[in-house]
C-alpha cells in the first residue's frame, strides 16, 4: 500500500529505530498510558522495526515484527508465524493510511523470512482496523498493559 508523501522503510539504521521508539513512547506511554518499563522490551533488539516519514522527514508511525522463537511465544509456537506489534501512529498522520501501510510493510518482512501468517494482539477498539486488512479474531477477550485486546491472524 502506497501513502502519497509518506515512505515506509525497514528501521535499519540507528537513527531509524530510535525514531520508532520515539514514536511509541508518544502513543503509548504518553497518550495511552502505558508504563515505559513494559513499552520496551527484550524482543525490540531482534524484531524487524519499519518506520512511516513524512516528506518533511518527520517520523509519523511504526510497527514490529517478531520472528522465530520470539514470535512463537506470542503466537501458540508455530515458527512459521510472525507477530506483528507495536503498530503506532502519531496523532497527526491518523486516518492518512499510514497504519495500513505499516501492517502491509510487515506482512512484506514477514514474507521475505518465509513466514505463512501474521499474528497481532489488538486492542478491541482496533479490531475493526485489522479486519478491513484481512485479519480475523480468535480466541477470547484478554487484557495487556491494563486495556482490552483480542488475537487476530492473517494467512499470507
Amino acid at each position: 500500500m502506497s501513502v502519497p508523501h509518506v515512505v515506509v522503510r525497514v528501521a535499519e539504521e540507528p537513527a531509524d529505530r530510535e525514531a520508532c521508539f520515539a514514536v511509541r513512547k508518544d502513543v503509548f506511554v504518553a497518550e495511552q498510558g502505558v508504563p515505559e518499563d513494559i513499552e520496551y522490551d527484550a524482543h525490540d533488539a531482534g524484531a524487524v522495526h519499519v518506520l512511516a516519514i513524512g516528506e518533511d522527514g518527520v517520523p509519523l508511525g511504526t510497527g514490529r515484527l517478531l520472528h522465530g522463537a520470539a514470535a512463537a511465544a506470542k503466537n501458540g509456537g508455530d515458527p512459521a508465524v510472525g507477530s506483528l506489534g507495536r503498530l503506532a501512529v502519531t496523532r497527526a498522520a491518523r486516518g492518512l493510511g499510514v497504519g495500513a501501510a505499516l501492517v502491509r510493510a510487515i506482512e512484506d518482512a514477514a514474507r521475505a523470512r518465509g513466514l505463512t501468517a501474521v499474528d497481532l494482539h489488538a486492542q478491541t477498539h482496533a479490531l475493526g482496523f485489522y479486519e478491513r486488512l484481512g485479519y480475523e479474531p480468535y480466541g477470547p477477550e484478554f487484557p495487556d498493559a491494563g486495556m482490552p485486546h483480542r488475537a487476530m491472524r492473517r494467512v499470507l
